[in-house]
């Protein structure tokens, strides 16, 4: 493939990540809202659902960024020394400044988050040594990777058994299985909580990777290859989840096997797996994702430039909205029961227990505050985006 296209800005992956950025602001209002993750009712279910969207198009086209840089500076030693320095500092930050601002406390002996800011700056730590291979040696890994890990799915029970008596339990729970790892080897001590285990996370970055060489093809190539991709995508989710084949440790059709609520089987259709991200969670996601790229290039008007901002800034946008987030509920604890409430500084993301009685908000009031969250976030990012813009000092590449 000959590349004809500036890697300096692309338009559509600039509103697609603006897009996730308010989607995420949808499911973290939902975490404080203590409205529930899924099902039963479809209000309720989608309100979950479109957010599933997020993560794998945020890990996705950060591979592409890290391409398009790539091309920029035309050095893999600097593209790798930039995604290891960049890396560890998104994991210090997930362990300190983020986990404070999900939380509101300083309990930092008894638990800390890793959440997708952490999985994805151990990924860029891994792609720092996978970029000196091929590019398209980079893209087979990272399909492989996410095509055949639910191959664990067949012997689950006595694999997880095994890595539960393994003395070196950790690592398999930081690479695959996530959960609450004890680091202090009790319940009593410091708790890591894994959402984002490495695999299958570090596959789809590697994809988003060689993706970007898609990215740099003239105009027809490139919108019939994201189509030819998105569909195909698309399509085998249709195919491996309708006959139930290969890809999910849940199968559909039968909510009890699932261990989710009685809801309509279309709902169990889209009800994958997402931790560990299952092949079809991943199909199901980043296939419309990847299929939506050429529809956006030429878009325009007011809502393509909210999202062009957002998605110029996406870290900076993150690290602002969890905590404006946190402190809204803050006040309007403080304006319902007179107080903050106990459930507010409670260690994110489980908050057991759950909230107090009469606490749970409305999805009408769930959409609300998101609403006036992105409002209120529009202007520091508009105001940073054009920061970036004039000026090019690096600090500014890691917010």
């Amino acid at each position: 493939m000959s590349p004809v296209v500036s890697p300096s800005r692309i338009a559509s992956i600039d509103i697609v990540r603006g897009a996730v950025m308010v989607l995420m602001a949808i499911d973290h209002v939902r975490v404080f809202s203590g409205v529930p993750a899924g099902g039963p009712t479809p209000g309720v279910f989608f309100t979950r659902w479109v957010t599933h969207f997020c993560a794998p198009a945020f890990i996705f086209l950060a591979g592409t960024a890290a391409f398009l840089y790539g091309q920029k500076v035309r050095d893999r030693g600097q593209l790798a020394r930039f995604l290891l320095t960049r890396g560890a500092w998104l994991v210090i930050l997930e362990l300190t400044v983020l986990r404070f601002a999900w939380t509101f406390n300083f309990d930092y002996a008894h638990y800390a988050l890793a959440g997708v800011i952490w999985v994805i700056g151990w990924c860029m730590i891994l792609m720092a040594a996978i970029v000196y291979l091929p590019v398209v040696a980079i893209g087979a890994l990272g399909v492989a990777i996410i095509a055949l890990h639910n191959i664990t799915d067949a012997f689950a029970v006595p694999l997880a058994e095994a890595v539960g008596a393994s003395r070196v339990s950790w690592f398999w729970h930081l690479l695959y299985f996530g959960g609450s790892i004890a680091l202090g080897g009790g319940d009593d001590g410091p708790q890591l909580a894994v959402l984002y285990s490495i695999v299958p996370w570090i596959g789809v970055m590697a994809a988003g990777f060689a993706f970007g060489q898609v990215m740099l093809l003239d105009t027809d190539r490139r919108r019939r290859m994201c189509f030819t991709l998105g569909a195909g995508a698309i399509g085998l989710f249709l195919v491996l989840r309708g006959f139930n084949l290969y890809g999910d440790p849940r199968p559909w059709g039968d909510a009890a096997r699932q261990g989710l609520p009685p809801m309509p089987a279309f709902l169990q259709f889209l009800s994958t797996t997402k931790y560990p991200a299952s092949l079809l969670f991943l199909l199901m996601t980043l296939g419309p994702t990847i299929l939506v790229l050429p529809l956006l290039e030429r878009a325009r008007g007011p809502v393509a430039r909210v999202l062009t901002v957002f998605g110029r800034v996406p870290f900076f946008y993150y690290i602002l909205h969890i905590p404006l987030i946190h402190l809204i509920f803050v006040g309007l604890s403080i304006a319902r029961f007179g107080s903050v409430i106990p459930w507010m500084t409670d260690n994110h993301p489980m908050f057991i227990p759950p909230p107090p009685p009469g606490y749970t908000y409305s999805l009408m009031a769930l959409y609300a505050i998101t609403f006036a969250t992105v409002v209120i976030l529009y202007f520091p990012c508009r105001w940073f985006a054009a920061l970036k813009a004039r000026r090019s000092d690096r600090w500014l590449s890691y917010l």
